[in-house]
Parts: structure tokens; sequence; C-alpha cells
């Protein structure tokens, strides 16, 4: 059995779904897959399904009701992976964005001493492929903020190409996360550097998505602006509750 698996989460991603899952098992390290889909209708859980036939022993699938949140998405698979055993627990998008190479970058951090491995756009400068001024403004300025408002010293907390150890998963309260969207993604460190874990930045290029439509909205920026301070407010005066 492998000892990683890489939970992608998926809502209409059916132009990218087959061509990532294929890439990731053409990598030289084997690593199982779970996608968990929000029920979408242009068919992506029923191409994973056909591709299941093909990879019945490392291809795994989880179809949700309705589209909840990526947090909830990655919670999801978060608590499937434990259930199962597995030594190191992998978010990736399934649009490109993330390269399924860097996979094994992320592994070999967290066996050589990380308890998680982030893959970082801002570590060394800003390595972000086809993305307006805008939105790489609103991203680095965004890490910036994180950066002051929470006291960690990671250069990318919005990643969301990151490597967990079981233990840091084991040992956070993951009924008590409560972001959804790409808040989410600050959330999970902030709660893993408040428990003393050594997170591990490691350069990445990332690259905007060729296929299919982004999911970021206003609503999911208004959550990671407010909800950061709220986060540091509750993680301060309700510590055993946090």
């Amino acid at each position: 059995m492998a000892d990683g698996l890489v939970i992608i989460p998926t809502f209409n991603e059916i132009e990218n779904i087959e061509a990532i899952i294929r890439t990731v098992f053409d990598l030289k390290k084997d690593f199982h897959v779970l996608v968990v889909d929000d029920n979408s209708p242009d068919g992506t859980a029923e191409n994973v399904r056909r591709l299941q036939k093909e990879f019945h022993e490392f291809l795994f699938l989880e179809v949700r009701k309705e589209k909840s949140g990526l947090g909830t998405a990655y919670i999801h698979g978060f608590k499937w992976a434990l259930q199962r055993d597995y030594d190191y627990i992998f978010e990736m998008d399934a649009d490109f964005s993330h390269r399924p190479a860097d996979l094994s970058r992320l592994h070999r951090a967290c066996l050589n001493g990380a308890d998680v491995a982030v893959g970082s756009r801002y570590k060394k400068g800003v390595n972000v492929v086809n993305w307006p001024l805008f939105r790489i403004l609103l991203s680095y300025g965004a890490s910036f903020y994180v950066k002051i408002i929470t006291g960690m010293r990671v250069h990318d907390p919005t990643a969301g190409f990151v490597c967990y150890k079981k233990e840091v998963l084991q040992n956070i309260n993951l009924d008590a996360v409560r972001f959804i969207g790409y808040a989410f993604q600050i959330e999970m460190k902030y709660r893993a550097y408040l428990k003393g874990y050594k997170i591990e930045e490691v350069s990445i290029i990332f690259t905007d998505r060729v296929n299919g439509k982004s999911k970021m909205n206003s609503a999911i920026i208004r959550e990671a602006i407010f909800g950061v301070f709220a986060m540091k407010f509750r993680s301060i005066f309700y510590k055993k509750n946090f």
C-alpha cells in the first residue's frame, strides 16, 4: 500500500480530472488518489468511476450531495485518509495549477523533518504564471496580512498544495475548523503552527488553470479578510476550544 494519499476536491472539473489522475499515477513514487466530488453536474464523478476500473486499487471516489465548500471537502478527505492510516496526506488542485511532479518534493520535505510541507508560490520571489496583476497583488497582499495577524512566518499561508503528516491531522480538531473557502488553508496552517508543528515551504511554480473555471468569488475573499482576524481573536481568548 502507498504511504501517501492525494486528495483532489472537484466541482465541474471534467476537462481536467482524467489528465491529472493519469499524471499522478505516472510518477515514479506510488500515490493513491481520493477525489472528493461535490456532485458535479458536468459528469466529473462518472469519469472518475470509469477510471476506477483501470486503477481500482489506487483511485477512490467520494461524492457529496452538493457543493459545500473547499474546506469541508478536504475535512471529508482527511477523515477518510485517517481511517485508512495513510502516513502522508496531500492537498492538490485538479486544474494543474499544482504540478503533480512536485508531490515527491513535498513528500521528501516531510521525510526530512517537516510536519507540514507547503508548496509555496512566494518563498523565492513571486513564482506565478498567467495570473493578472490584480490577482497576484491580492494573493501576495493576503499572505502579508496573514503573517502580520497570526505571527506565522509562512510566506504563502493561503497555498493549497500541502503535505500533512498523519500525526498533524490526528491532533487537530477537524470538527472545529470553521472556514470553508480558501481561508481554510490559512486556518489549517495556523492550527498546526499553534501546536508547534514544523511548517516548511517548498518553492514551486504555480500556473493558472487553462481549462475550467476558477471557484474564487467575493464571498471567499471576504471570509479571508475578516475571518483571519476573528480566528486570531478566538485562538487568544478561547484557547481550550480552538
